[in-house]
């Protein structure tokens, strides 16, 4: 792997794939500690300094990157990686991310959003690990409802929380309980099931929802109103990526054989499905290098 310089102060990578991944660190003991504590997901933060983790213990875990990376000249010792930051949610944790203009440089952008069974959303500070905000979704009993989905905005002013046919969307400004509600089926039309992955796209005003019930719908960000509703997984739609052009949309399902891209150019045009081997039911998992190769 070899940056290229582009322009002053910016990079792109090349990346050779015709040689095996070489191992320059991980984190094992980490997870030893309690029985069966296995990893769940990683996410890289915004600016590439460091990584989320999520794990079957309830824990989100934040890890700097080792820093020998950042000089070409000290050799990378192969130490494992330690935690600097565990943020403990009460019950299963059904989604987490970043805030989307989270930048190391600038400490009141560093923050996460966690949902949890029977919880609020949470808002954890990245620098010191502490509960920063809530934000609670009730249902129509007044009844407390955990989020399946989370993701910010482009521009970091909403939180779009994905719920059973809806999505609620919440200001970052003002925590609480005061939220937007996008319902996505209605009168035995649109996008049913549970709303389990959101994503932006990086070009259009627009997001992708995939649902529960095997669907995927692209929706406009300013009103939510529906743009187009495609299908073709076989299980639950769990990931969602964009590519950074825009036109293409990458997903993945549970106990799916293929990722799919679609070409939203053509909307519900399927552009190329991508074999794997599944014996789990583990999720994909989908995330865009900073290289356009594609």
């Amino acid at each position: 792997m070899e940056p290229i310089p582009e322009c002053e102060g910016y990079y792109s990578w090349n990346y050779n794939f015709s040689q095996p991944p070489r191992l320059l660190s991980g984190s094992w003991s980490e997870f030893s500690f309690q029985p069966e504590n296995f990893l769940k997901g990683c996410k890289w933060a915004p600016d590439g300094s460091c990584l989320l983790t999520n794990s079957a213990d309830n824990t989100l875990r934040i890890y700097n990157l080792p820093p020998e990376l950042y000089n070409e000249e000290e050799e990378l010792k192969n130490a494992e990686m330690v935690p600097v930051l565990r943020m403990a949610e009460g019950d299963t944790i059904y989604d987490y991310c970043w805030y989307s203009l989270m930048n190391s440089g600038q400490p009141d952008t560093c923050f996460v959003a966690s949902s949890s069974r029977e919880n609020p959303i949470h808002i954890w500070d990245a620098f010191t690990g502490q509960l920063r905000a809530s934000f609670r979704a009730y249902n129509h009993l007044d009844e407390l409802t955990a989020a399946h989905s989370l993701c910010f905005s482009p521009d970091g002013s909403k939180l779009f929380c994905g719920f059973n046919r809806t999505v609620r969307i919440f200001s970052t400004s003002r925590p609480g309980r005061q939220f937007e509600t996008r319902p996505t089926f209605a009168k035995k039309q649109g996008q049913s099931g549970i709303i389990s992955c959101i994503a932006f796209s990086p070009t259009q005003p627009l997001y992708a929802c995939g649902s529960y019930g095997c669907s995927l719908g692209l929706y406009s960000q300013d009103d939510g109103s529906a743009l187009a509703l495609f299908s073709g997984h076989h299980g639950g739609i769990t990931h969602l990526c964009f590519h950074p052009d825009g036109n293409r949309l990458f997903s993945g399902a549970r106990k799916d054989t293929e990722l799919l891209c679609w070409d939203l150019r053509q909307p519900g045009h399927l552009l190329l499905s991508l074999t794997r081997e599944i014996s789990t039911i583990s999720v994909s998992t989908l995330t865009w290098t900073r290289q356009d190769s594609f």
